[in-house]
């Protein structure tokens, strides 16, 4: 750890054929949604004179006069190209089509759309002017594709030559078949158009490609390569990623380096080193596994953690809804199995929220509680009061406003493992009547009510029945003076199991909860 972590990853050996898994995964699914409306739009374009056709011959059928039309065949050209674009904007919506046979298809649709637009240019110059037009759209749509679909340079640069080859080839058979009578300075005049074309098309293949590759490349973390963005917070981001030699995803947070532009400090990574090794030693199943972590060149810090299937509380409340009592101490007991391991670890979580408790299914079981996001965790020295240093500022508040503890909202320097039994009361009083305990138009007026407001019963502010053995526990976690709550997330457990109808949410339950609104 006392090496940074390159962001780069290699460059492809000498020789080597670049290609399209090198692009992220997220550019490829953008790519999926541009040639969608590029399809679209030409689909619409070229549907014009099909609409118009099929309108004047309905029209004259119906009134018994015949409308005559000056040439049908460029009718049938753009419903050939009206039905191609309707399979490739189809196409391109199935997940299941891979990146690959995407572009393929699209790089198809390339050639078949300038073939069009050559023998419909030439043919209706012709017929309206008499002569051969001097420049038509095919190097526009030649230059356009690559910058739509970014893929492999020597992949891009066949087809545009493809492409540009459809000019000529138009002329040639419109020549034999008695339409247009070009000149040999036409000829010349559609290859050297046609090769402008294809010389862009390939240094704008080149230069996205190359950007696509770099993305990629600063996305690597160590062994891990990031795929998509989950979340983004004030302090930095959670990505889907993939370790490049195993099978196993994972989920990376990445720490933004501090402000102040004096980069990583030897005092910092040492700091960020042993909160990385303080949590990296719990083994509480219901506390979210940490795999790895390090530092990048950038100076952005990153834990690696296991990738977890579900949502958390506060989206299951925004949701569906504040949850049953029986279902909340179900949930309850496993955040105190975390907090006990930690607490008998001598650390503070200090910011237990609905956000960091994550439900999900683990395995065979479901309504698995994982506690996460143990970035402002405080490991305790040993004596009373006394905190080790973390990677939080000192003289500033530690938390989230809605579910802080008093002491922790006036800054107390004694904060210990009952600002956490506080904090899972706040979660209890949000799981059971989807509201936060306190609201204030700032954060220092929720601030000044944890510290000085008495909280309004949850059964109060809720018609779902709440047991009162359950509503006296959770107001005791409420209380202002540490020594009134519950003193350890053992004690807590303990109590919860207690509580009236606490055994009633099975797992039986949980499974059929999730099969109705969690289907896999």
């Amino acid at each position: 750890m006392h090496e940074h972590v390159t962001l780069v990853g290699p460059e492809p050996a000498a020789g080597e054929t670049p290609r399209l898994s090198a692009l992220p995964r997220d550019l490829l699914e953008q790519v999926r949604g541009r040639v969608r409306l590029l399809a679209l739009l030409l689909l619409i374009g070229f549907a014009l004179d099909p609409a118009i056709f099929l309108i004047g011959w309905t029209v004259g059928t119906l009134s018994g006069v015949p409308v005559r039309f000056g040439n049908t065949g460029f009718v049938v050209t753009d419903l050939g190209v009206v039905l191609a674009s309707l399979g490739v904007w189809w196409m391109a919506g199935e997940g299941r089509v891979s990146p690959s046979r995407l572009l393929t298809l699209g790089l198809v649709y390339e050639v078949a759309i300038c073939f069009a637009l050559s023998l419909i240019a030439y043919w209706q110059w012709t017929l309206d002017l008499g002569t051969i037009p001097p420049l038509i759209w095919v190097p526009t749509v030649i230059v356009l594709f690559p910058l739509v679909m970014p893929g492999p340079p020597r992949r891009m640069l066949t087809a545009a030559i493809a492409a540009g080859l459809t000019a000529p080839l138009a002329l040639l058979l419109l020549d034999l078949w008695n339409k247009v009578t070009p000149t040999t300075d036409d000829y010349i005049r559609s290859v050297v158009n046609s090769a402008f074309g294809v010389g862009f098309a390939y240094m704008g293949a080149r230069v996205v490609y190359r950007l696509g590759r770099q993305v990629a490349a600063a996305r690597e973390l160590g062994s891990y390569r990031l795929e998509a963005k989950l979340g983004q917070g004030g302090m930095g981001e959670v990505w889907r990623a993939r370790h490049r030699m195993l099978a196993r995803p994972a989920a990376i947070k990445v720490i933004r380096p501090p402000a102040g532009g004096q980069g990583v400090t030897d005092e910092l990574q040492r700091r960020f080193e042993q909160e990385a090794q303080a949590i990296a030693r719990l083994r509480s199943p219901h506390t979210v596994e940490l795999y790895d972590f390090g530092v990048a060149e950038n100076g952005a810090f990153y834990y690696v953690m296991e990738l977890l299937d579900g949502l958390d509380t506060d989206a299951l409340v925004r949701r569906h809804g504040p949850l049953p009592a029986a279902r909340t101490v179900y949930l309850l007991r496993q955040i105190c199995h975390s907090l006990a391991e930690a607490q008998a670890c001598g650390l503070v979580h200090r910011d237990i929220k609905p956000a960091n408790v994550f439900l999900c299914r683990y395995g065979e079981d479901h309504d698995f509680v994982k506690v996460l996001d143990f970035g402002l965790v405080k490991a305790l020295d040993g004596r009373a009061g006394k905190a080790a240093p973390g990677l939080t500022m000192e003289n500033m508040v530690q938390g989230t406003p809605a579910f802080i503890a008093p002491e922790q909202a006036m800054g107390d320097d004694g904060v210990d493992g009952r600002a956490d039994i506080y904090a899972t009361g706040c979660v209890a009083y949000w799981l059971l009547t989807g509201q936060h305990v306190f609201t204030a138009d700032t954060s220092m007026g929720v601030l000044i009510h944890h510290a000085q407001s008495r909280p309004t019963p949850p059964s109060e502010r809720v018609e779902l029945p709440i047991p009162h053995d359950l509503e006296q526990l959770v107001m005791e976690c409420l209380a202002k003076n540490p020594a009134d709550r519950p003193q350890s997330a053992r004690e807590l457990s303990l109590r919860l199991a207690e509580v009236a109808d606490a055994t009633r949410w099975t797992e039986v339950e949980a499974r059929q909860w999730w099969a109705t609104h969690r289907p896999v």
